[in-house]
């Protein structure tokens, strides 16, 4: 599948998608948005795909929107923005639906967008030096389309500090409040990534879709309210080929067939 701004690697079962616009510290703009929506679907229907590590080419991870875009907005009419923002709702929604892990490689910076990519993310990794920031409102506007992800990771209290300020903010800070999970130095950035990719590689890759489309249905019920959706997911799982093939490996203390790590 070619690509003018992303470029995608394959490492066995494993896919690397970097954005590739380093002269624009990887901004994104209509046609970054285009193509990581059309990756994202394909690659959903991909069942050789068991995990996706995204990152940026260049300096940094990605520093939001691109200033020749913005400049085209605008002149943009209410109806014209709305297409635009659906759009770029899609992109995030295909990404944040993939039913494989995508794990963030993040360096440099992820302001804008880019900490909204780091939202979507399963798990995300970056360096100590990292800087974050929802920073739309410094230009006047908001992080709208974002704003479901990045909630979903960071919650209310933080949002309102971040979203409300516009402030930028370290990596620390971000693994404080739930947006990342590790931060390491930069040269043992891709290390780290590589223990997250181990981890997955030894989990039962139907297991993990499942899991992963079980958290948006549970995490905002209340236990009783979520018993007969929890009850049907495990019993489905455990029933299945990988279900069963896990516990029989489990009980015989051998590798599944699937491990691969």
């Amino acid at each position: 599948m070619p690509f003018e701004f992303l470029t995608a690697r394959r490492e066995g079962p494993v896919e690397h998608l970097t954005l590739n616009r380093p002269d624009v510290r990887n901004a994104f703009n209509e046609h970054v948005i285009e193509e990581l929506t059309r990756w994202a679907e394909a690659a959903s229907a991909d069942p050789s795909i068991r995990c996706v590590v995204l990152g940026g080419a260049g300096k940094l991870f990605c520093a939001g929107a691109d200033l020749t875009w913005m400049a085209k907005m605008v002149s943009y009419t209410h109806e014209e923005n709305v297409r635009d923002a659906q759009a770029m709702a899609r992109m995030f929604s295909a990404l944040d639906t993939l039913p494989v892990p995508l794990i963030g490689r993040i360096h440099g910076a992820a302001l804008g967008g880019g900490a909204g990519l780091a939202a979507v993310c399963d798990v995300v990794v970056c360096d100590e030096d990292a800087i974050f920031g929802f920073t739309e409102v410094k230009l006047g506007i908001l992080p709208a389309v974002i704003s479901p992800y990045a909630l979903a990771k960071v919650g209310r209290s933080a949002a309102r500090e971040l979203f409300l300020t516009g402030m930028r903010f370290t990596a620390q800070r971000a693994r404080e409040i739930g947006l990342i999970h590790a931060v390491v130095p930069l040269p043992q950035l891709d290390a780290k990534v590589q223990e997250y990719v181990k981890e997955i590689l030894g989990a039962g890759p139907q297991g993990i879709a499942a899991a992963k489309a079980l958290i948006p249905r549970v995490w905002s019920r209340l236990a009783p309210d979520a018993a007969a959706i929890t009850a049907e997911a495990i019993a489905a799982q455990r029933v299945s080929s990988e279900g069963q093939e896990g516990m029989k490996a489990f009980l015989e203390k051998r590798k599944a067939s699937w491990n691969v790590s």
